[in-house]
């Protein structure tokens, strides 16, 4: 349930409005929005009396929420979330281009990767040093090494680094990381969200591969709950019927979380289909739908990459692609910062 205020209500008439709500034994957020003042009320709120609420001076109007997320609700806060990352900022009229090789495979692969997604116009740079792969004796990674090679290639270039997590028992490698990455897989490892939820480090949760909306918005609410509002939503693809593409691109979930959430939205146009020819159209619908972020896969020599190299741009197709992203995006009035 969610109470809005009238404007100009003083903080000493919430207090009282907040004191009598906790005597049903519900828990009480305030929202202050730069237009309305919410109260959102999280627990049984069938005992609450309507009209006695409704009666109060301050209250002007009630709304019960049938969804079972709270946190990540735009009902609760209809403000946009922007989530700042070393002065860059996901959300808003920022759009953001994370990009990089799917696998950190060597010190001068990574970097020389990092240079050239730079110069092209990338802000932040993915790379995966742990990788949960279907075969067991396909690369996995380099783990602690691959992200002291993400750090030196952050050191050298200055963009801010994502990277995914696959333990609980990693989460003291990622001290360094800017953006923590769940990945589709492990969208519903719940004590893994749990232990992100007590993180301060802005999570990037992937949808999974055949989950609907609603179940990757519990997944972020795990998070939020625990105390971190930083998470940023990703639509990957889906498991569909359709075999000519590794899976299908949901566009339509862009505008819909942006409808239902108020959390930042990224979208991997890489993974979606996995095949290159279809990164350029698919970043851009993806922008004109309403993404804050994309995250390419990017490889210096794609045809020698561990893992992933068929839907991984070269350095070239990248900046082609950026050449048609950065005119697309200043038309819908979005700026790549």
């Amino acid at each position: 349930m969610i109470i809005i205020l009238k404007p100009n209500t003083n903080e000493m008439q919430i207090n009282n409005l907040i004191e009598m709500l906790k005597t049903y034994g519900v828990t009480v957020a305030s929202i202050n929005g730069k237009h309305k003042n919410i109260l959102g009320l999280v627990g049984d709120t069938s005992k609450i009396d309507i009209e006695t609420v409704k009666a109060q001076t301050i209250v002007e109007n009630i709304r019960r929420i049938q969804e079972p997320y709270k946190s990540s609700n735009r009902k609760f806060n209809p403000e946009d979330t922007i989530i700042d990352i070393n002065g860059k900022t996901i959300g808003g009229n920022k759009l953001q281009i994370i990009a990089g090789p799917c696998s950190v495979e060597s010190e001068e692969q990574i970097i020389e990767t990092a240079i050239a997604i730079k110069e092209a116009g990338a802000t932040m740079l993915r790379g995966g040093a742990f990788k949960p792969r279907t075969s067991p004796y396909a690369f996995q990674g380099l783990h602690a090494d691959g992200i002291e090679l993400l750090l030196k290639a952050k050191a050298v270039t200055g963009l801010p680094i994502v990277t995914e997590i696959m333990s609980i028992e990693h989460l003291d490698l990622f001290a360094d990381v800017d953006i923590i990455q769940v990945g589709a897989r492990n969208m519903q490892n719940f004590e893994l969200l749990k232990a992100l939820g007590h993180s301060d480090k802005p999570v990037l949760l992937k949808r999974g591969l055949a989950n609907t909306l609603e179940e990757l918005l519990m997944s972020a609410e795990y998070i939020m709950a625990g105390g971190n509002k930083n998470v940023i939503l990703c639509e990957r693809g889906i498991r569909t019927f359709e075999t000519q593409t590794r899976n299908t691109l949901d566009i339509s979930a862009v505008p819909l979380l942006k409808q239902l959430s108020h959390l930042p939205i990224i979208v991997d146009p890489s993974h979606a289909t996995g095949l290159t020819s279809l990164v350029e159209p698919l970043s851009l619908a993806s922008i004109v739908a309403g993404a804050d972020a994309l995250i390419i896969e990017v490889h210096n020599c794609p045809e020698k990459a561990l893992s992933d190299g068929a839907q991984s741009l070269t350095p070239q197709q990248f900046s082609d692609v950026m050449a048609k992203i950065k005119p697309m995006a200043e038309y819908i009035g979005k700026e790549i910062s």
